[in-house]
């Protein structure tokens, strides 16, 4: 009884935050408040790019585009709150918001994991299959890819969410973060949880470092395949799969260190944590369009086209 009485009085968590030095709040603040406008700005860019120009309706700038979404998506689940909280002393959120959050951080996670895999298989069909491409890679089997992304996605939140919201929560309540991170929310239950860690902790592996391995190895195979057999448009193939790797690499890497381990605290962790939820969604468009003319040139021509209209709504 007297554990349910505690339990229920765990309303909210408490971040510490980035940094508790005063001083470096509004700095901070601003550095991600560009951070933050730069990742809507240049994923709304590939988006918009995407729509309106019709040399770009195939499957890769399709599947480009809704990686944008997702990117903007990631990155607002935690960016908002942590630039709320650079302005407010009292940096807490409810019991609710915390699974809410972690709901949507490891749903939209989740589905990008999944989602670079499809585009891996995108550009094994690209190069392995040129005349059949938009035979294999139609409409129907975009939708089908992307769709079975978001569901494998949605399934390892669940799983997720499931194994943490049996647990009881009667204090501490205190989180070294700015965002709420499955591992340390574990580690606050009032009961022993080494079982849900290892069940966390083989999820996230399963999912993380597996499709990890996935994409090293496909994208071994499709660089093999471009270097001894592809003679035309071997620049930009070689262009599109280095960015695709650096993605993959930017996503993986603090994936896998944050959630592939049980929770031990690290000086590093923070920082991590900032490169996976705030500057990685904010990278991905910039390497995309650096290495890609196609989608530079479509960028200029969609500028040209509004400040052609300014420009005319002014006369």
């Amino acid at each position: 009884m007297e554990q349910e009485n505690l339990t229920s009085t765990m309303k909210e968590f408490v971040f510490v935050g980035l940094s508790q030095s005063p001083e470096l709040q509004h700095p901070l603040f601003l550095v991600f408040l560009i951070v933050y406008v730069t990742t809507w700005l240049g994923n709304v860019t590939i988006i918009l790019t995407v729509i309106s120009d019709p040399h770009l309706h195939i499957p890769m700038y399709f599947l480009l585009a809704n990686l944008a979404f997702l990117d903007l998506s990631e990155s607002s689940v935690t960016a908002p709150k942590m630039l709320r909280d650079f302005l407010t002393p009292h940096k807490t959120i409810s019991f609710n918001g915390c699974l809410t959050q972690m709901f949507f951080f490891h749903f939209i996670g989740g589905t990008v994991v999944f989602f670079l895999i499809v585009m891996a298989i995108d550009r094994y069909v690209a190069i392995h299959k040129p005349l059949q491409y938009l035979t294999i890679m139609s409409r129907g089997v975009c939708m089908g890819m992307v769709a079975g992304a978001w569901l494998g996605g949605f399934v390892h939140s669940v799983v997720q969410i499931a194994l943490i919201i049996q647990l009881p929560f009667c204090g501490p309540n205190i989180l070294d973060n700015f965002y709420c991170e499955v591992p340390q929310v574990v580690k606050l239950a009032c009961t022993e949880t080494y079982i849900i860690d290892m069940l966390i902790v083989s999820n996230n592996g399963l999912v993380g470092t597996g499709a990890f391995f996935i994409l090293l190895t496909s994208y071994m195979i499709i660089l093999f395949k471009i270097r001894t057999h592809v003679m035309e448009g071997k620049h930009k193939a070689l262009s599109t799969c280095a960015a695709q790797m650096t993605v993959v690499t930017l996503h993986f890497g603090p994936c896998i260190f944050i959630y592939d381990r049980p929770y031990e605290k690290f000086a590093a962790d923070k920082a991590i944590s900032v490169l996976y939820t705030v500057v990685t969604p904010m990278l991905n468009p910039m390497i995309y369009t650096l290495r890609n003319a196609d989608m530079k040139n479509a960028i200029g021509r969609l500028l040209g086209k509004v400040l052609f209209s300014v420009n005319k709504s002014k006369h």
